[in-house]
């Protein structure tokens, strides 16, 4: 699967990227490590299949993530020191306050 870059990174692209609720979820789970994803164990089951595929192929294609074959399966990582040089703070600025957000309340 092509990956851009990390100098063809384009701001717009990433940030259109992360807008979207379920894909700035998936983001935020990256940041933990990175996931496998089995074809017939999708990540979030409760997300469809082509949901799913759909979601992973626009953070990949906007330089997000980095989706390489792991065996039968996927693994799907964050792209976080190439976004972190072309673009300085911003998974920072985007993903902090979305895991706050997403943790339970003390």
């Amino acid at each position: 699967m092509p990956h851009p870059d990390a100098a063809d990174l384009v701001l717009t692209d990433v940030l259109f990227a992360l807008s979207d609720p379920a894909r700035l979820e998936l983001a935020c789970r990256l940041t933990e490590g990175p996931l496998e994803v089995a074809a017939c164990h999708p990540v979030g089951g409760e997300i469809p299949k082509s949901t799913l595929s759909h979601h992973l192929k626009t953070l990949r294609e906007a330089g997000v993530v980095r989706n390489e074959p792991y065996g039968r399966q996927r693994r799907v990582s964050l792209r976080r020191d190439d976004l972190e040089s072309r673009f300085p703070g911003l998974l920072a600025a985007v993903l902090s306050p979305a895991l706050v957000e997403a943790s339970p309340p003390r």
